[in-house]
C-alpha cells in the first residue's frame, strides 16, 4: 500500500467519526439525538424538506501531471445501522424494547454505523483529461439485517439485537481539464471530484430518521497519485497560484495528506484542515466529540457516576471503549494530555557570553530576558513596518490569512480591521492584535482586551501611518 495513503488514513478515520457520539456519550443526552454533523450527503429532496442535508459535494484540485500518471480514488463514509433491542416472551417470539438487560450486560435501542470504503480506479489522468467528458461511477451499498441472539445464564433465549441497514445509492463523477500557468506556461491539470447521493426520492419528502438512514455520513475522499504530484491550494507555488485560485469547492476542502513533503495523496474533507494534518501523538483515545480537547473530555469521563458510565456503555460499543480506555489511563498518560512539560532545571541555558551555564544550582535566566528589557515592551505603543508602512494601535489594515490560519481566521479573509496592539515574542516573532471593523461588538471586544492576532505578512496596510488612506 502507498505509505502516504496509509499514514493519511489515521486522519481520515478521525474525520470519519468526528461528531459520531458526543460527550457524555449517553443515549439520554439531548445532543446525541441529532449527533451526525459532518460530511452528510442526504437523499435528494431532504434539504428542501428540512429533514436532511444536501446530496452533493465537490472539490477541484490541481495536478502537476506526468506522462503516465494514474489516479486512484477511495470514497469513505458511514452507513447508518439501526440497532433494535428485543426481549423474548414465553411464546418464543420477540418484541422491541428501549432497553434490554441480560445477565450483567445492558443494551439500548440505538443507531450505530458501519464503515464503508469504495475503491475506484486506477484511472489514467491523460484519459480523464482527453476523454471528452466526465466519468460517472455508480456506488451501491446493499441493505442488510443481522441478528445477534442473547442467552441468559442458563443458556435460554432472553432476547436479541436486530441491526438493520438501508440501501445507499450514489455516484462519483471525475472530470479533468488541461490548464496552464499564466506565469510560466507550465502545463497543469485541474481535476474535479464530485460525490452525490442519488437515492430515488419517494412520493413524500423523507422524514428526519428516514433521511439520515439513507445518507452518506462523514463522507470524504482520499485520492492517490502515481507518476504525478498534487499541488497545494493553501500554499501553492507562485507559478501555480492562478490555477489554484480558479479551483472551486462545495461542502468540502482538499488538502495534501500523509507526511510532510509528500505530494501523492490528497484528502478531500468536509472539515477545513491544513496540509499534512496529523493526529497528535498525545491523543491516545478516539473521543469522537467534535472539536474535542482530549484532557478536558477525559477528565469529564472520569467524573461520570457509575450509573452514567453504565448507560454510556449500553449506548454504543465505541462509547463503552471510551469509558474503558479513560479508566485504564495511567497518571503518566493523563499528564501527557496536559501538554509537553520540560523540566527547566534539566536544561543548560546559554549565558550572555554564549557559553553554557548549568554546572549546579538554579539555572541563570536566558540572555534575552532582563527586567529592564521587559519594561521597554509596550504593545499599545509599539509599531511594526508592513510593506514599508508603520502599523501601530489605531492603524487600519486588511486581513489576508496565510495557509496556517485556522478556520475562523479564514472566514475573515478580505475584511478590514483596526489595530489594537503590536507584540514581539522572545523568539523574534511579531503578532498584531486587531478588532474587525465589520464586527458590531468591536468596541466591546477592545474594551475587554479581546483581539484577533495575525502575523505582519497576513496584513495589508490601508493607511500611511499618519491616518491618511493609501
Amino acid at each position: 500500500m502507498n505509505m502516504s495513503l496509509s499514514l493519511a488514513r489515521a486522519v481520515a478515520d478521525a474525520v470519519l467519526y468526528e461528531g459520531y457520539l458526543l460527550y457524555p456519550y449517553r443515549a439520554s443526552s439531548q445532543k446525541n439525538q441529532s449527533r451526525w454533523q459532518f460530511g452528510i450527503l442526504g437523499p435528494p429532496g431532504a434539504a428542501e424538506a428540512g429533514s436532511g442535508e444536501e446530496p452533493e459535494m465537490f472539490a477541484d484540485c490541481l495536478l502537476n501531471p506526468g506522462p503516465d500518471a494514474e489516479l486512484e480514488l477511495h470514497l469513505r463514509f458511514l452507513q447508518l445501522q439501526a440497532r433494535t433491542a428485543e426481549t423474548a416472551d414465553d411464546g418464543g417470539s420477540f418484541r422491541p424494547v428501549e432497553e434490554l438487560a441480560v445477565g450483567g450486560s445492558r443494551w439500548l435501542s440505538w443507531d450505530e454505523a458501519v464503515e464503508q470504503e469504495i475503491t475506484l480506479g486506477p484511472f489514467a489522468v491523460a484519459r480523464l483529461r482527453d476523454g471528452g467528458g466526465p466519468l460517472v461511477l455508480p456506488v451501491r451499498i446493499p441493505a442488510g439485517e443481522d441478528v445477534e441472539e442473547l442467552n441468559d445464564d442458563d443458556g435460554l433465549p432472553a432476547g436479541r439485537l436486530v441491526r438493520r441497514r438501508r440501501a445507499l445509492y450514489g455516484e462519483v463523477t471525475l472530470s479533468a481539464a488541461a490548464t496552464t500557468s499564466q506565469a510560466t506556461g507550465h502545463p497543469l491539470v485541474r481535476l474535479r471530484v464530485s460525490v452525490a447521493n442519488t437515492a430515488s426520492p419517494g412520493a413524500e419528502p423523507p422524514n428526519r430518521q428516514e433521511a439520515i438512514a439513507t445518507s452518506f455520513i462523514g463522507a470524504h475522499v482520499l485520492l492517490s497519485l502515481r507518476g504525478a504530484d498534487f499541488l497545494s491550494l493553501l500554499d501553492s507555488p507562485d507559478w501555480a497560484k492562478d490555477g489554484a485560485a480558479a479551483c472551486a469547492q462545495y461542502r468540502c476542502w482538499p488538502v495534501l495528506a500523509g507526511p510532510e513533503g509528500q505530494t501523492d495523496v490528497l484528502l478531500v474533507s468536509p472539515i477545513i484542515l491544513y496540509d499534512h494534518p496529523a493526529v497528535a501523538p498525545e491523543s491516545s483515545v478516539a473521543l469522537f466529540d467534535s472539536t474535542e480537547i482530549d484532557e478536558i473530555l477525559t477528565l469529564r469521563v472520569l467524573t461520570l457516576t457509575d450509573e452514567e458510565k453504565a448507560e454510556a456503555r449500553a449506548t454504543d460499543p465505541r462509547a463503552a471503549a471510551i469509558i474503558d480506555q479513560c479508566e485504564a489511563m495511567s497518571p503518566e498518560e493523563l499528564q501527557q494530555l496536559h501538554g509537553i512539560l520540560r523540566n527547566p532545571h534539566a536544561v543548560d541555558f546559554p549565558d550572555s557570553r554564549g557559553s553554557l551555564s548549568g554546572t549546579g544550582g538554579e539555572p541563570e535566566p536566558p540572555a534575552w530576558w532582563t527586567p529592564e528589557a521587559e519594561a521597554l515592551v509596550q504593545p499599545h505603543m509599539d509599531a511594526v513596518l508592513i510593506n514599508g508602512v508603520p502599523v501601530a494601535r489605531g492603524s487600519r489594515v486588511r486581513v489576508n490569512p496565510s495557509r496556517r490560519a485556522d478556520a475562523q481566521d479564514l472566514f475573515f479573509a478580505g475584511q478590514t480591521g483596526r489595530v489594537t496592539s503590536v507584540h514581539f515574542d522572545v523568539d523574534g516573532s511579531t503578532h498584531v492584535g486587531l478588532v474587525l471593523e465589520q464586527d458590531p461588538a468591536a468596541d466591546l471586544h477592545e474594551g475587554y482586551g479581546r483581539s484577533f492576532y495575525y502575523a505582519p505578512e497576513e496584513l495589508e496596510p490601508l493607511e500611511d501611518g499618519k491616518g491618511n488612506p493609501l
